[in-house]
């Protein structure tokens, strides 16, 4: 950190034309290498907003709103993983960074992976962030309807203080101003007053059947640079549950498809490690992206 500057510096929203798509993204800043950092589904580029101030004193950190998220164009199609894969690249091409290390949260980490795979000159480093591991042939579901329903939109419903009512409660452990700011860059106030997820059902279903017709056991094994995957540890009350034994199978799967891969469990914390323990998951972050 430079001598004088604040802690948590603000980032410069930018816009860049990818294909079909006008892109919005926060860039960071710093002189270090490029990292594109990818949300997850139904979130925004703000998922970031704890996590990029401490990583940009070592890296540029930008961080798109993803097709269909955010302020970026709600596209009707394109949610596979090639066209996402090119959408990333298309950014990059706009900011003129050839290569990149790139960091996915959950759906995030699938998008990530799938441009590490599709795209392997353009990735120096993948990071999946609790994400990146959800594979059809592991899940306990078993068929497409469980396995739809277990990754159906979340409930997003009546008035933006019922919104924040909920989520606050979800996230206790670790909720705040910061959080609450954050969270409502996801989702939308309708003419009735009503919140609604930016993303819509239909881009929604889009995603889950990319999910469940090309698993990461298809995507994984044409990755061929250094990965980091980063899960939670569950939180005591979940930790024999039997989600948390199947969350250990596919992160187990996913890390011997990959040819170069490390697997950190982050103790006792969420799926939005970003949110509970944004400082452990920086210095991990740091010390791969550094390190190797």
């Amino acid at each position: 950190m430079a001598e004088g500057e604040p802690a948590f510096a603000q980032p410069t929203e930018g816009w860049a034309n990818v294909g079909d798509l006008r892109v919005h993204y926060l860039d960071w800043g710093g002189d270090g290498p490029p990292v594109i950092a990818l949300h997850g589904l139904a979130s925004s580029c703000h998922w970031y907003d704890l996590v990029a101030p401490l990583l940009r004193w070592d890296f540029r950190i930008i961080a798109p709103d993803q097709r269909g998220h955010g302020k970026t164009t709600q596209a009707p199609d394109g949610y596979d993983w090639e066209t996402l894969a090119m959408d990333v690249a298309g950014l990059m091409d706009r900011l003129g960074i050839a290569q990149a290390a790139v960091l996915g949260h959950s759906w995030g980490g699938h998008v990530a992976s799938a441009t590490a795979a599709h795209l392997p000159e353009r990735v120096n480093r993948l990071v999946m962030i609790d994400g990146g591991i959800i594979d059809s042939r592991i899940s306990p579901d078993g068929n497409w309807e469980g396995f739809a329903n277990r990754l159906r939109p979340r409930n997003v419903s009546g008035t933006r203080q019922d919104f924040l009512d909920r989520l606050s409660s979800q996230l206790a452990d670790c909720w705040s101003d910061d959080l609450a700011r954050i969270v409502q860059t996801m989702v939308y106030e309708d003419e009735g007053g009503l919140i609604r997820d930016i993303l819509h059902p239909d881009n929604h279903a889009q995603v889950i059947g990319t999910m469940w017709e090309h698993p990461p056991s298809s995507v994984l094994p044409n990755v061929t640079c250094p990965t980091l995957i980063v899960s939670a540890g569950p939180q005591a009350e979940y930790a024999k549950s039997e989600w948390a034994q199947v969350r250990r199978a596919m992160v187990n799967s996913a890390s011997q498809d990959l040819r170069d891969c490390r697997v950190h469990w982050v103790p006792e914390t969420m799926h939005d490690i970003g949110y509970h323990k944004p400082g452990e998951l920086v210095s991990v972050i740091r010390e791969f992206l550094i390190g190797t």
